[in-house]
């Protein structure tokens, strides 16, 4: 796999991290607190590719990897990994089996529902990822094309409504994107970050994503703008998910984050842009809750 095998061993930051873990002091938290499955130790479920969060050696790498390295250094905890299928990561985190699930995991409603979620490490937007030289941005430009996706996609029922769009569906992101680099397919739709990264690291590829600027309501899981990556827990772990959204603010409020992201090739603005539509707000947070960003 692309992902797998390209994860590149950010040893400023795997290191710098794993280290800080043991040596930033407690203040502002209390472990006591919170429903561990091991004490003092975050385990944590690792089910995707880079550049979310995957296990490098006893530690985690990616954005969301080192994102919550920082954070759990702060609140005295210890990071394991735990390698599990996405299939079972959702269950494992409710019943305490693992303590909590990253990595490019969008909140939604149903989600919400089932575990408790922090305030967002980032945002994103779906679009078009495409030969450079094209330039499709909407809806429109995907009718009568031959569109790649991935299989599991909560989008895959809107791919399937525009007029002649022929779908074809794969198990993995990198071998869409093989196959649209050699023609078999005119344009893909997949996992921002994931396309992001891999597009990052192979230039020769000559391949570009652009959003949509559609919007459209009546396609609301492929064109809404500002959607959020979080971290989940069980609903038991309400305290820690609150300590934890305290210290991914503060990375928000000196913009730390698109320096994180940079080494990812997380650099697109809509990556830290989120929706103007604040949908959390009397759902799983106050009323007066507002979704973090970089200071203007």
């Amino acid at each position: 796999m692309i992902y797998a095998r390209l994860v590149v061993r950010i040893c400023l930051g795997v290191a710098f991290w794993t280290l800080t873990a043991t040596l930033f002091s407690k203040a502002g938290s209390d472990p006591e607190r919170y429903q561990l499955s091991e004490p003092d130790t975050l385990s944590v479920a690792v089910t995707g590719d880079m550049p979310g969060l995957v296990a490098d050696d006893g530690a985690l790498s990616g954005y969301d990897g080192e994102i919550l390295h920082r954070a759990a250094a702060k609140l005295g905890l210890k990071i394991k990994p735990v390698p599990m299928e996405w299939s079972g990561a959702i269950a494992a985190t409710q019943s305490g089996r693992v303590d909590i699930i990253g990595g490019n995991v969008a909140w939604t409603r149903q989600r919400a529902d089932v575990l408790t979620m922090t305030d967002p490490t980032a945002y994103f937007q779906n679009g078009i990822t495409q030969k450079i030289g094209q330039n499709w941005n909407s809806l429109a430009n995907l009718e009568n094309k031959k569109v790649g996706s991935m299989i599991g996609f909560g989008f895959l029922v809107e791919l399937r409504r525009l007029p002649g769009l022929q779908l074809t569906l794969y198990d993995t992101p990198d071998a869409a994107m093989r196959d649209l680099v050699i023609g078999r397919i005119d344009a893909m739709i997949g996992d921002p970050p994931a396309i992001d990264y891999a597009i990052s690291r192979n230039s020769k590829w000559q391949l570009h994503t652009i959003p949509f600027v559609d919007n459209n309501p009546a396609f609301p899981l492929l064109t809404s703008t500002g959607r959020q990556y979080v971290f989940g827990l069980s609903k038991n772990n309400q305290a820690l998910a609150e300590d934890l959204s305290r210290e991914i603010r503060l990375l928000w409020s000196s913009c730390e984050v698109r320096v994180i992201g940079k080494r990812y090739g997380l650099v697109s603005d809509t990556t830290f842009t989120p929706s103007t539509d604040n949908f959390r707000a009397g759902v799983d947070r106050p009323t007066g809750w507002a979704a973090p960003r970089c200071p203007q």
